[in-house]
């Protein structure tokens, strides 16, 4: 199952309490908010309240007030405020004058006394998202006064016994104080004993848990919807820090519904929590605690009605019945519920009477109280029958269980009947029932849910105000309960709906519809086996301008095309002429494809001639541009006429036309001559000459023709995108989709016989720019990193405006965008990265027409931060040449892992460090090597990773570069101090560890003289040196010594090697005596004791029939014994082997000649005695003594008795015997008496006696226990 939710936190830091007021007087309540300027809206009865005369509202910073003024009868009930998407409900009661102030009296009983104001009402209830709790549903609050703070323990507020009707719902509440704990405490809700209900969350069973800041309280809650009869019973509340533990048992009763005339008046005999908020010690203690009449006391009226028979207590005998049939823990629930006063004497009457046992008559073995099995598997519930024969049913919520497929399995084997659930999942999760005839036994099934995985990952947004955002994640379970959460604070359905979450199978979606700047942040989805986290990056809505509409200049006829583009492609807008909005017609066409929008005006006439303007809607910008309508005047002139061009230019120099790349390219010339003159279109080549067209045939013309060249490629009228036409009064160049290849400088002629005339016309093409080449990576920080990138080879033909930076996570394709605003340098700084996450990186490079393809990806690069220095850096050793360093690894290595570790080091007062090696090292100590000898050296070792060198660890102090004299010191293991024994045979490999500088010389000698012989070697190295020997023989047993030499210093130490071996057999074994059943022997100890002592032998006999060979003595240590019990009419063979510490010898010494048992003729007489009497009255050897014990804990009390005859034993507490106690047992053995308590509570606590009888008199002896409750 998945993990429980927490509660989103409270916009309220102080909420307002339930009060009760007199009537004509007024009622103030208040509030406090987390942060000021927060909306707060009081209501009452769903209804708003807004400021008059009956109702006054004030708020100063986090404060707000409500007053209720002149409070009446009509004024009482529920009221809320809300803030946000926390709603907080509370209660005004209104009570009259009279009653308000009660007539002075002597002061009443604490059992009497009234409530105060502030506990006559449960305390306000906080209420997400302003829903009301369900009709009939219950509450864990008492009636009663509110408990008072536990003074021991973590609990401030403990949860309540509760009652709740079939259907409804109810809040159990545990407060536990922060203000002392470093982290936040661990809490487990259990029913029963062991039955964690983490793993029940679901549509009935709800956990929540919040802190509240103002107080430092965490509360912990247990909600409860649509309660069943099958939710009553005992529950536990554990709680737990790093060094304290608290627990405390509460009680769940589900009532059946009843009418109003079915009061039952013992109810409100119900006992009262426990100081402490209801705090269980153990089982056996749930009900301990004293009677509760204030319910009874403040609805007394209700009960003055004539008696009723159903409200009678039952008949005494009836109560024995109960009483006899219950186990001692209910005993006390059962006595008041019934009205028995007298404990102690109730407890004698039922010792008198015999308690009839009573057994199942159909089951043999039951099923077990619940069962617990792992989502998938599954489960084998299975009963034994009293009769093998009878038939079996079993049920499931109470319906029968039919045969289906494989998921229910029957099976019977002799009286057992066993069920098998497949393939468990959580509809199986139920309550279950075997029914044997009228009898049955009924057990619950928990089905626990494995981890729920992350299958897909969340991946980066990157969005402008207003637009929606959806995440979406993929798990490994279809259904699986998921948390969304935003910065570490779970997200739910608020009243605005700003978050909406949808399931589709196994994949999660979390919607937004329209983003704030609030909404920017880190979300995660978390389960109960992962979380996957990703960042929402809001920006402001910008709209960026990539092409603006230019000026037109078009003659009458023509075609007027204005042309913008944006950087969103969803922003629709308006064109107006001259202010006013332009209305769509044949002639006037308004487009808008992707980012472009496009306004076209065909059959241009003067009337057309206006300002037009392009407003975007939701923006404050506007996009303009001016149409000029161009007449073509011709004057008059003869029929001969030179040929001249009419174009706007007041001289012959060429004038620039601009067109974007794309777009259409018209080059319309007016020209006039008669005759008609001849059009010549040519464009200067840049590395060679003009090539001119030559004169051909003008459709519709006769006498005009014309050819033109288009970069060295001579082309027909009608082929390829270029084409030429020409009429009487206008030549007309047309470029279908201009390149970069067309720009140039294009020269028209025009000819006829009377003359010639020429202009020069340059074409320039702009374009948006050349992709970048793949940026660069560098600076890799922790969370940052800087990037570096080129310009674009070609800029469009403008300049470069700016960059737009982009990034993603490797494995995604999702690309983010990093800024909104056109970056002007070559780098960035790119932050709000996850560290350990890989990322790439492209750039887009934008100029006034519009923004380029985006460039390579970069290298995929991880942030990661530098490692921290290493710790504990440390010369280990040092000599004329070389030192020795060590360190630990750094605190901090990154997400990376190491690299390795580099190694410098400097003179003392220089700058300039060299380094130690070349390349890392991965270990953590490394020998410097050909130092100078004298030199007083620093040296620093720094970690690296992936973010390259972290900070260097430096020695603290300068390095003198030169060997220390050190005495020569042998360290002498302590096992090689006393006899080093070894067996023959076996390896000898004493190593002695020694110290001393420069290295010492080593010497081994034996008894005096120097090792000699290829049999014993000796191994030296600068630490330790080793004596081995392959194979010891007897001969290396002796005393050795080892000398350490230093120049004129010295150190000895001596060793004992003692090599052992088997003894040989005894010596010179013999016969020295036989009578009766009796035989004497005695023998000489081993010629060999082996090298070692001898621990003893053994002796052992053989009948000459049969020459088996029996062991007599073993371990014997003299050298002679007597061998008894032979058999009389046998003879006997004996032998001894020799024992050390490496075993037995190899052979034994024998008798040479047997030894017969003859068969003398004795008549036995059996001797007499004289009768003692061995009676003795009971007395305690060791008695009883106090004990204090924990609870909980099983505890013993033990003493020791004698007495004979064996006396009786009986246990009393408090004078109660404990014979029948199931919670007590009993021990008797040899004398020592122990009486166990299991899991004792404080009412176990008492007097504890044991008594001692027989015959000849009567002992006891007593103690004192006490149970003490854990802190």
């Amino acid at each position: 199952m998945p993990e429980p939710g927490k509660k989103p936190v409270s916009a309220f830091s102080k909420k307002p309490r339930s009060v009760e007021v007199a009537a004509g007087s007024a009622a103030v309540f208040e509030v406090e908010t987390e942060r000021a300027g927060v909306k707060v809206r009081w209501q009452r009865g769903g209804n708003d309240i807004s400021a008059g005369d009956k109702f006054g509202l004030a708020a100063e910073g986090t404060r707000h007030t409500l007053t209720v003024r002149d409070v009446g009868p009509a004024d009482q009930g529920s009221y809320a405020v809300i803030a946000g998407s926390s709603k907080v409900k509370f209660d005004l009661k209104v009570i009259e004058a009279e009653k308000a102030e009660p007539p002075p009296g002597p002061a009443p009983t604490p059992a009497e006394a009234p409530e105060g104001p502030g506990e006559a009402l449960a305390s306000a209830t906080e209420v997400e998202g302003g829903s009301p709790s369900p009709e009939g549903s219950g509450s864990a609050a008492p009636n009663g006064p509110a408990a008072p703070d536990d003074p021991i323990g973590l609990f401030v507020m403990r949860p309540q016994d509760g009652e709740v009707t079939v259907g409804g719902s109810i809040t159990f509440s545990a407060r536990v104080a922060g203000a002392s704990l470093l982290k936040p405490p661990m809490v487990k809700w259990f029913k029963g004993k062991w039955v964690d209900l983490s793993s029940k969350v679901g549509q009935h069973l709800q956990l929540h848990d919040s802190y509240d800041r103002a107080s430092k309280v965490y509360l912990f809650e247990l909600h409860i919807t649509d309660a069943q009869a099958t939710f009553a019973g005992g529950y536990r509340c554990e709680v737990s820090t790093k060094d304290k533990f608290d627990s405390c048992n509460f009680n769940l009763t589900v009532h059946e519904p009843i009418g109003p005339g079915d009061l039952d008046l013992r109810s409100a005999f119900r006992r009262a929590s426990l100081a402490g908020g209801g705090r269980r010690i153990s089982d056996s203690s749930e009900d301990a605690g004293i009677l509760d009449f204030s319910s009874l006391l403040k609805k007394r009226d209700s009960f003055r009605t004539p008696r009723d028979s159903k409200l009678e207590a039952p008949a005494e005998d009836d109560v024995w019945e109960i009483l006899r049939q219950a186990s001692p823990s209910e005993y006390e629930r059962i006595a008041f519920q019934h009205g028995v006063t007298d404990l102690r004497g109730m407890l004698k009457r039922l010792k008198g009477m015999k308690r009839e046992e009573k057994k199942s008559t159909a089951f043999q073995k039951k099923l077990q109280p619940a069962y617990q099995v792992s989502k998938g598997h599954k489960i084998r519930l299975t009963v034994e029958l009293a009769d093998p024969d009878a038939e079996v049913k079993w049920l499931k919520n109470g319906q029968e269980i039919q045969m289906s497929g494989s998921k229910y399995i029957f099976e019977s084997n002799g009286a057992k009947r066993t069920l098998t659930i497949s393939q468990c999942s959580l509809a199986d999760d139920a309550a279950y029932q075997c029914v044997v005839g009228g009898e049955k036994c009924s057990t619950e099934l928990f089905v626990k849910e494995p981890p729920v995985l992350i299958v897909r990952p969340l991946e980066d947004q990157l969005v402008m105000v207003g637009q929606r955002v959806e995440f979406e994640c993929e798990v490994s379970e279809e259904g699986a309960q998921v948390k969304w959460l935003k910065d570490g604070v779970e997200l739910t359905r608020e009243e605005t709906f700003k978050y909406r979450f949808k399931k589709d199978g196994r994949r999660h979606h979390l919607i937004i519809n329209e983003a704030t700047l609030e909404d920017a942040g880190h979300y995660a989805l978390r389960t109960s086996g992962g979380q996957a986290l990703a960042e929402l990056i809001v920006q402001e809505k910008k709209l960026e301008v990539y092409q603006s509409i230019a000026d037109l200049t078009v003659g009458a006829k023509d075609q007027a095309v204005f042309k913008c583009e944006v950087s969103d492609e969803n922003v629709r807008g308006v064109w107006l002429k001259n202010g006013k909005e332009l209305v769509p017609d044949s002639r006037i066409k308004v487009s808008h494809i992707g980012r472009v929008h496009k306004l076209t005006i065909d059959d241009v006439t003067p009337a057309d001639e206006a300002d037009y303007s392009f407003v975007p809607e939701g923006f404050a910008c506007n996009l303009s541009a001016k149409l000029h309508f161009m007449e073509v005047k011709i004057d008059f002139v003869p029929r001969q006429e030179p040929p001249k061009i009419h174009l706007d230019c007041p001289g012959r120099t060429p004038d620039t036309i601009v067109v974007v790349a794309g777009n259409k390219l018209r080059l319309d010339v007016p020209i006039s001559g008669d005759p008609a003159p001849t059009v010549i279109w040519q464009k200067t080549i840049t590395q060679g000459k003009k090539v001119s067209s030559g004169p051909g045939d003008a459709p519709g013309d006769a006498g005009a023709s014309d050819e033109w060249v288009f970069d060295k490629k001579l082309l027909c009228e009608t082929e390829g995108r270029v084409r030429v036409e020409t009429t009487k009064d206008r030549s007309i160049f047309t470029v279908e989709g201009a390149e970069k290849e067309d720009e140039g400088v294009y020269t028209v002629t025009v000819k006829n016989p009377v003359g010639e005339d020429q202009v020069n016309l340059t074409v320039k093409v702009i374009d948006v720019p050349d992709p970048p080449a793949a940026p660069k990576i560098s600076n890799v920080g922790e969370d940052s990193c800087t990037v570096q990138w080129e310009p674009p080879a070609y800029d469009g033909g403008q300049p470069v405006l700016g960059y737009i930076l982009e990034r993603k996570k490797k494995k995604s394709y999702r690309w983010m965008r990093l800024n909104f605003d056109l970056l002007r340098e070559l780098r960035h700084e790119a932050r709000r990265m996850i560290e350990g996450v890989v990322y790439e990186m492209r750039v887009y490079a934008v100029n006034a027409i519009g923004m380029s393809r985006p460039s390579p990806a970069s290298q995929p690069f991880m942030p990661v931060g530098p490692p921290s220095e290493p710790s504990h850096l440390a010369v280990e050793d040092v000599s004329d040449t070389t030192v020795t360093l060590k360190w630990r690894p750094p605190e901090r290595e990154g997400a990376g892992g190491l690299d390795g570790y580099s190694v410098e080091y400097c003179q003392e007062g220089c700058s300039e460090w060299v380094a130690a090696l070349e390349g890392l090292t991965e270990r953590t100590s490394m020998l410097v090597k050909d130092l100078p000898t004298g030199a007083r050296l620093l040296f620093r070792v720094r970690a690296h990773n992936v973010a390259g060198p972290g900070a260097p660890a430096t020695t603290k102090e300068p390095v003198t570069v030169q060997e220390i004299l050190q005495r020569p010191r042998l360290q002498l293991p302590r096992h090689l101090r006393q006899t080093i024994q070894r067996r023959v045979g076996e390896p000898v490999n004493l190593l002695i560890p020694f110290q001393g500088k420069p290295r010492p010389q080593v010497t081994w000698t034996k008894e005096g003289q120097p090792l000699a012989g290829e049999e014993v070697s000796i191994r030296n190295s600068p630490t330790d040196t080793i004596l081995f020997i392959r194979a010891a023989r007897r001969t290396h047993s002796g005393t050795y010594q080892v000398t350490l030499r230093i120049e004129n210093m010295e150190d000895k130490a001596t060793l004992v090697l003692q090599i052992v071996d088997k003894p040989s057999p005894p010596q010179d074994i013999r016969v020295t005596e036989a009578w009766g059943f009796n035989v004497a022997l005695e023998w000489k100890p081993p010629q060999d004791d082996g090298n070692t002592e001898i621990s003893g032998y053994t002796v052992q006999k053989a009948d000459t029939k049969t020459m088996e060979w029996f062991t007599v003595l073993e371990h014997y240590r003299r050298t002679h014994c007597v061998v008894s019990e032979l058999i009389i009419g046998n003879g006997y063979y004996f032998r001894v082997f020799s024992h050390n510490m490496v075993g037995p010898s190899d052979k034994a010494a024998t008798t040479k000649e047997p030894v017969f048992i003859p068969r003398p003729g004795i008549t036995y007489e059996p001797p007499n005695y004289k009768a003692l009497d061995f009676s003795e009255a009971p007395s305690f050897t060791h008695p009883l003594v106090n004990r204090s014990v924990i609870a909980g804990y099983n505890a013993t009390l033990c003493c020791a008795v004698r007495g004979s005859p064996k006396p009786k034993i009986s246990w009393l507490k408090n004078g109660l015997d404990l014979g029948e106690d199931a919670r007590f047992r009993m021990f008797s053995k040899q004398g020592v008496l122990t009486l166990e308590i299991r899991k004792p509570c404080p009412y176990d606590g008492g007097v504890y006696v044991c008594r001692a009888t027989n015959l000849q008199g009567e002992a006891q002896c007593e103690c004192r226990l006490e149970v003490r409750v854990p802190q």
